[in-house]
């Protein structure tokens, strides 16, 4: 049977010890939940495009046309 070596200079042991940081520390969370952040701004954005982008779209046609044909 396999036993891990239970060894305790955290110089021995880099990995496992900034794994442990990592888990111990509130900053792992944090960048979670600005990722989910970023990620929830750039669907809205993306929605507000598509919404809007029709409207503008015609806008600027209307515009684009009436410098073409000035009455």
């Amino acid at each position: 049977m396999f036993k891990p070596d239970n060894r305790k200079d955290p110089e021995e042991m880099p990995i496992l010890n900034l794994i442990k940081a990592n888990v111990k520390s509130e900053r792992g969370a944090s960048m979670v939940e600005y990722a989910f952040l970023v990620i929830l701004i750039a669907i809205i954005a993306f929605i507000g495009v598509q919404i809007a982008g029709q409207q503008v779209s015609t806008a600027f046609s209307t515009v684009a046309d009436g410098f073409s044909n000035p009455n």
